[in-house]
């Protein structure tokens, strides 16, 4: 019942209307930030011959603003223990864990969550035939850590002497 409020509203036949749907945009393939703007939780029913057998189910709406224009990509995580790095790397992502750490997922704290993925493009026939492309993340990748470069003193213990250019000596 909790998804019917997210699936809109019916429309009188005479009904006023003005939101146009927003332009489509495929990215190019690289590394993009992107924000968390929706997180819906569900649950995956595989079909026959699947990989995973059903468990619950993240659907994330992921808007990616670059140049070229913003995408906003569907992407799932599921909830399984032969996916788990792929968790991993999610929370990692958005800064809620440490590599390597042991972690309680916090889906509360997931929506406006901001990291950075690298995008593909899936190409795909619609159902009428056409070829499309839509972009997909590739992986997610950790936060940078800026390196602090720390002055270096030479030590009093070991003076430093001047060093002379002298070719063919090493």
């Amino acid at each position: 019942m909790g998804n019917l409020n997210n699936m809109g509203y019916e429309l009188d036949w005479d009904a006023q209307i003005e939101n146009d749907s927003p332009q489509y945009v495929t990215l190019p393939k690289g590394e993009y930030e992107f924000e968390v703007v929706g997180f819906e939780r569900s649950r995956y029913t595989p079909t026959p011959n699947a990989k995973l057998p059903p468990c619950n189910m993240a659907v994330l709406t992921l808007k990616f603003e670059a140049n070229e224009g913003t995408a906003v990509i569907k992407h799932k995580l599921f909830l399984h223990s032969s996916v788990e790095g792929l968790l991993c790397a999610f929370f990692t992502c958005i800064g809620q864990r440490k590599h390597g750490e042991r972690f309680t997922m916090n889906w509360g704290a997931v929506l406006n969550a901001t990291g950075r993925a690298q995008l593909g493009i899936r190409e795909y026939k619609d159902k009428s035939g056409m070829e499309r492309t839509i972009n997909e993340v590739v992986r997610f990748l950790e936060p940078q850590t800026e390196l602090i470069q720390q002055p270096i003193h030479p030590s009093p213990a070991s003076p430093v002497s001047p060093v002379s250019y002298q070719p063919g000596r090493f």
